[in-house]
């Protein structure tokens, strides 16, 4: 990790930083079309199946998207160049992580408490097994552009990616795992989650960027 540089001083204007940025864009807006189809599924199989994991996985989807929103908003026009633009970025995606945890929180302790327990669901399992699939590619190639650029807003936005990869795994083993009397996996991943969200915010808030 290494703590984050102001714009003007990398070589912002050379045509290999240029084709970056439009790249970083580019797989931002591509995210946001699968992450309004993602979020909605999610959120549907995850109420039907009373699955904090997938409730849950599902508003991650809307962060995601608030963090895309973020980098689109990032480069484009005259912000590309702009190192005031980049640390707003950053801050904003920190706290698109930061809002996530007080409601899984307050979820699962909503759900133990009305003695409610997650049951399989064949459309939370297709989607989560297509994040699961397609996620870490996305947000390995953001966290390689966003050292390129040094941007730590667009490496933020990657590990919100592989965040929802792994969210999408522990979907998955969660809703396996209480067909056998597991049920308590499911609010454990919730909980989980929710400190691996709190954890990233800081990090993006400081500025710190990935290079692998």
């Amino acid at each position: 990790m290494v703590p984050d540089q102001r714009i003007h001083e990398r070589p912002a204007a050379s045509a290999d930083w240029l084709r970056a940025a439009r790249a970083a864009r580019s797989l931002s807006v591509a995210t946001l079309v699968w992450l309004g189809v993602e979020s909605t599924l999610g959120l549907a199989a995850g109420f039907s199946a009373h699955s904090l994991a997938l409730i849950g996985w599902g508003l991650a989807s809307f962060v995601e998207a608030a963090a895309s929103l973020i980098v689109v908003w990032r480069f484009t026009g005259a912000r590309t160049l702009s190192a005031s633009a980049e640390t707003t970025a950053r801050r904003a995606v920190a706290v698109s992580f930061w809002l996530l945890a007080p409601y899984l929180v307050l979820h699962v302790a909503y759900d133990l408490d009305a003695g409610q327990r997650a049951a399989p669901s064949v459309l939370g399992i297709m989607v989560a097994t297509f994040s699961l699939i397609s996620m870490p590619a996305l947000g390995l190639a953001k966290r390689r552009l966003g050292a390129r650029l040094t941007s730590a807003a667009t490496s933020g936005e990657g590990t919100q990616n592989l965040i929802c990869a792994a969210m999408a795994a522990g979907v998955l083993a969660s809703l396996w795992l209480n067909t056998l009397g597991w049920w308590w996996v499911d609010p454990a991943v919730a909980v989980a989650l929710a400190a691996v969200a709190v954890r990233e915010g800081r990090r993006a808030w400081h500025g710190h960027i990935c290079r692998h």
